[in-house]
């Protein structure tokens, strides 16, 4: 999409941290945004930013929990109310939920993949087919994280089971929906300056919570990087990466190394001895 003026953007987890960068950056171009977002003192000090920046009639927020699939319907009927078509989706919400591999529960499963992944799939099911009914094309950008990219120690599991799903989702249905001109972005960022961190406040109460994920979560914030970006330098990137129809979006090199290592490994375990018939069938399917 290269002209994005005046084009409608949904953004969950919207109104801090990277979706508040990806907002700004929107509405910089000249788009209309609505900001999704669980929290109501974020979407607060964001529509009061926002308006500071003369952006009131642009901006509109909705009090949303992406694990909720009705309430996903209903700020999808609001957004087309407030400002009508929606060309791009922004699948950004997510909790940075990590915790002993030890002493893991289903509560904690549930909870991360619920919102991490469960909130991009109820994304796509309510928006995708909206965007494709109007016909005039669109984009959707999914964030997973670098750390979907990479091994990553055993207290990552819950967090890198969802992202890697969001990084799979976005390679497979983005060759199905090039013909009809919607592109699809995957955000894989590194260390940004974000709310991620504060899992505890962003926990619905309909999930439970194991001792040690919950001690893990009251200890906060992780540590701080010189290299940690500002949410609207990553949202400059996402504004570009939609206008290039770019499906890879990556914010640090730093992983690099340990990239390489891991797609070096997945080649050289693959045999050298193939199938004629299985290689032809593969080039047919692109």
């Amino acid at each position: 999409m290269k002209d994005l003026k005046e084009k409608v953007a949904f953004i969950t987890g919207g109104a801090s941290g990277i979706g508040l960068g990806i907002a700004g950056a929107f509405l910089d171009a000249g788009m209309r945004a609505v900001l999704a977002d669980l929290r109501q003192d974020h979407i607060d000090e964001a529509m009061a930013e926002f308006t500071r920046r003369g952006h009131s009639k642009n901006v509109h927020a909705i009090r949303l929990d992406v694990t909720d699939r009705d309430a996903m319907a209903a700020a999808a009927d609001k957004t087309e109310r407030v400002f009508g078509k929606v060309h791009v989706l922004v699948n950004n919400a997510g909790v940075g939920i990590t915790g002993p591999f030890a002493g893991i529960t289903y509560a904690d499963w549930d909870f991360g993949l619920a919102v991490n992944l469960g909130g991009v799939i109820n994304g796509l099911q309510t928006f995708l087919p909206r965007i494709r009914a109007h016909g005039e094309g669109g984009h959707i950008v999914s964030t997973a994280s670098l750390a979907a990219l990479v091994p990553m120690p055993a207290a990552f599991v819950t967090y890198v089971a969802a992202k890697a799903a969001v990084v799979a989702i976005s390679e497979t249905i983005r060759g199905d929906l090039a013909p009809e001109g919607i592109g699809v972005s995957v955000l894989c960022p590194g260390p940004v300056k974000t709310n991620i961190g504060e899992v505890a406040k962003n926990r619905p109460a309909k999930f439970g919570v194991g001792d040690a994920f919950r001690q893990a979560e009251q200890a906060g914030a992780g540590v701080v990087f010189p290299s940690m970006m500002e949410p609207a330098e990553v949202g400059a990137l996402v504004l570009k990466a939609i206008r290039d129809n770019e499906l890879y979006i990556i914010t640090h090199g730093e992983w690099r190394p340990m990239a390489e290592t891991r797609h070096a490994a997945l080649i050289a375990a693959m045999p050298e001895e193939l199938d004629p018939a299985l290689v032809a069938m593969l080039q047919r399917r692109g």
